[in-house]
């Protein structure tokens, strides 16, 4: 009896030795793919997403792109143009003709685009997780899980090319079922960009006639 308790602490040391590890190589890679980001003065990406959740019969896929600087984002998606110039947040859908204009509470906003790439910096627990080949790129992925128990997300799937340090993908998992895949397509860093990128024209609109709201 005595031995099979030895045995059993000695396979859980080795355990918790080896997750310790993968947990460390997976902090690692991340903090590598966060100060990458941060070293570029402003991020182009096109990608693909899609929304799953079988139990409600539901898929959705569409393209969208998403220019970064800093904090700023012009973000292209589902039909509609999204603007962020460091203090307000101006979405437009001219299908609806409409401009909506907005202040950003700072607490709240956990899923802008400008944190898109650096999210996992805190709240995670990390692991080590599977690796592909995808057309000759080595994508290893790390698993966060979100430490608080009542967030409405189950798991995260990060996949990160490992010569270029760039996200791939990205999975998330809802406690709901829904599955939601981003998928990088294009990932260009320190383009030529307008000074009045990040500027919103409030006058352009108003003489289109689009309705105007401010929340």
């Amino acid at each position: 009896m005595i031995k099979k308790y030895i045995l059993f602490i000695a396979l859980s040391t080795v355990g918790l030795f080896s997750y310790g590890q993968n947990a460390d190589k997976a902090k690692a890679l991340l903090d590598d793919v966060y100060n990458k980001v941060k070293s570029y003065d402003n991020i182009y990406i096109e990608f693909q997403s899609s929304l799953e959740n079988t139990e409600a019969n539901l898929k959705q896929e569409t393209n969208g792109n998403v220019t970064l600087s800093g904090e700023k984002y012009v973000l292209n998606y589902l039909g509609a143009e999204q603007l962020y110039d460091g203090k307000k947040v101006y979405t437009i859908v001219p299908e609806n003709e409409e401009v909506t204009i907005e202040d950003v509470n700072e607490e709240e906003d956990n899923v802008s685009p400008s944190k898109m790439l650096t999210f996992y910096k805190t709240g995670h627990n990390y692991k080590w997780d599977i690796l592909q080949n995808v057309g000759g790129r080595k994508i290893q992925y790390v698993k966060l899980t979100p430490i608080d128990s009542n967030s409405e997300i189950k798991s995260v799937l990060l996949g990160i090319d490992t010569e270029t340090k760039h996200i791939y993908k990205l999975i998330q998992t809802g406690n709901n079922g829904t599955k939601t895949t981003i998928t990088v397509n294009s990932f260009k860093t320190n383009q030529p960009l307008s000074s009045t990128l990040f500027t919103f024209n409030e006058k352009k609109y108003e003489d289109k006639g689009y309705y105007i709201t401010r929340n």
